[in-house]
């Protein structure tokens, strides 16, 4: 069976199973997109490894690529192999020593696992029938990465707009070293945002 490759387009709050997250998945060559519907918590590892962030201790993800790479066994790549009942199945490809290992793991895990070891991600043709969706122009345009917002409601906070950009740098180091990477994502964004005006 053919496999297809993936990439994570965007990661938002799911309109329909709050107060989950949507992982947006894409074709890499095509137009269709996969919605996996995920929790709050590996929303958040996901989208803190794709900005590149980091805490003073490493997160469960972490812990699990630190093990992986200390056992030099490599995560090669990652497939999301079936869907029952509305539920993605996923699997782990590891390489040690040559030795190709298949490890069953939740998807919303496998995704958060391929975005640290920068891995590809697969899936099947008959997945992405049964489950994909195809995007129209101006959704596609739209279609933004959208941090994982706090509990209480979704988005940036726009009181984040009343710091200067020395007191969002302090702000942004007190919420990394509570570990609070959902508002540390949040203050990076704002501050990013600044910096191109």
């Amino acid at each position: 069976m053919d496999k297809i490759e993936l990439k994570v387009m965007a990661i938002s709050r799911s309109v329909s199973q709050s107060p989950n997250y949507a992982v947006v998945l894409g074709e890499l060559e095509g137009t269709r997109r996969l919605p996996v519907i995920i929790g709050s918590s590996e929303a958040q590892a996901i989208a803190i490894a794709i900005e590149g962030m980091s805490g003073p201790r490493p997160m469960t993800h972490d812990l699990f690529k630190n093990t992986l790479e200390t056992l030099r066994a490599d995560l090669r790549e990652i497939i999301i192999s079936d869907i029952k009942e509305g539920i993605f199945y996923a699997r782990l490809v590891l390489d040690r020593d040559g030795e190709i290992i298949e490890v069953d793991s939740r998807t919303s895990d496998a995704l958060a696992l391929a975005t640290r070891f920068d891995c590809p991600i697969y899936t099947y043709e008959l997945i992405l029938q049964n489950a994909g969706i195809v995007l129209e122009g101006d959704e596609e345009e739209n279609m933004q990465m959208q941090d994982v917002a706090d509990s209480s409601g979704g988005g940036r906070s726009d009181k984040l707009s009343s710091y200067t950009v020395g007191e969002l740098n302090d702000l942004l180091e007190e919420v990394l070293s509570e570990e609070n990477y959902e508002r540390a994502a949040q203050i990076r964004d704002e501050i990013k945002q600044r910096s191109k005006s």
